[in-house]
């Protein structure tokens, strides 16, 4: 298996729905004067990456095993098939990245409080049912939803957590402020995963998988996926209203020509080959942004 095959096997282009959360985690409790424990932070960064691994491996383990589809789908667009890649090393892959990851998620939890071991214990939760068991969370119409609370919040909340756990304080108001500023993230990351499911559609319902978009159709799905981008930019608005995030981060709107120019092919046709990737780059160049933004606030002590 080469790099290129392995980058596709791990979906290394859609990393940036784990890995922006994190830092945009870190920055916001530096902006809020919390001191910073690197290592728990740096061991927590690693677990959560590996697991992000396995969830993708084992998506597509699992697509290639439930496929109704075997002469089309299981042979030539699945990448264990298409690519002939032998069971035994795929499993390899899953036991290497499960375990490390649990592993290394437990001595972060060891060091820093229970509260990680159960936030975690519900990432972990999603990440194995989203494509394991009898009817994956994928095939169903929460999919979309739970993907982005877990990635674009939960991962958020751990990192805030880890880095301000002498100060963090259970509350609703906590809770509320700290799901605003994510918001934007988890919205965009289930843009990611209804504009792939509006691009599989005709393939998932080939397969029986029901997702969002079988029962609120692909025009509904658009308006959604458009609605939510909206949306984001309200959450940005507003938590800079309430003081949560710098006023540096405005600076965001100067994306919207740039996000109405790679939306625009995605809309007129979604096809995974070829127009998906236009929210892939979104959610890449906004949540890249959003955390530069998020640490230039910090340099101007806003």
């Amino acid at each position: 298996m080469n790099v290129k095959v392995f980058a596709e096997l791990i979906e290394l282009k859609a990393k940036t729905a784990s890995v922006f959360p994190f830092f945009m985690g870190l920055a916001y409790s530096l902006y809020h004067g919390n001191k910073v424990t690197l290592l728990p932070l740096f061991l927590y960064f690693i677990a959560m990456f590996l697991f992000n691994c396995f969830v993708d491996i084992w998506d597509n383990y699992n697509d290639y095993h439930n496929a109704i589809d075997t002469q089309d789908y299981q042979k030539n667009t699945n990448i264990i098939g298409r690519e002939k890649l032998e069971m035994r090393m795929i499993k390899g892959l899953l036991a290497f990245f499960f375990f490390s990851s649990l592993g290394i998620g437990l001595v972060v939890a060891a060091m820093t409080g229970w509260e990680v071991f159960f936030l975690g214990l519900i990432c972990y939760a999603v990440g194995i049912f989203y494509a394991g068991g009898p009817k994956p969370l994928s095939t169903l119409p929460i999919g979309e939803g739970l993907s982005g609370l877990t990635m674009g919040y939960l991962i958020f909340l751990i990192c805030v957590f880890i880095s301000s756990s002498r100060e963090f304080v259970w509350s609703f108001t906590t809770i509320g402020e700290t799901f605003l500023v994510a918001l934007p993230s988890v919205l965009l990351i289930s843009n990611l995963m209804l504009a792939n499911n509006t691009c599989d559609l005709a393939e998932d319902e080939a397969n029986e998988r029901y997702t969002i978009v079988h029962y609120i159709g692909k025009k509904a799905a658009l308006y959604w996926w458009c609605g939510a981008i909206v949306l984001a930019y309200g959450a940005i608005f507003a938590a800079v209203i309430l003081h949560l995030i710098s006023p540096v981060m405005l600076a965001l709107v100067f994306l919207i020509p740039l996000i109405i120019k790679l939306a625009k092919p995605y809309l007129n046709a979604q096809n995974k080959r070829t127009t998906f990737i236009c929210s892939v780059k979104i959610l890449m160049i906004f949540s890249l942004l959003q955390a530069l933004l998020m640490y230039v606030g910090l340099l101007f002590n806003f």
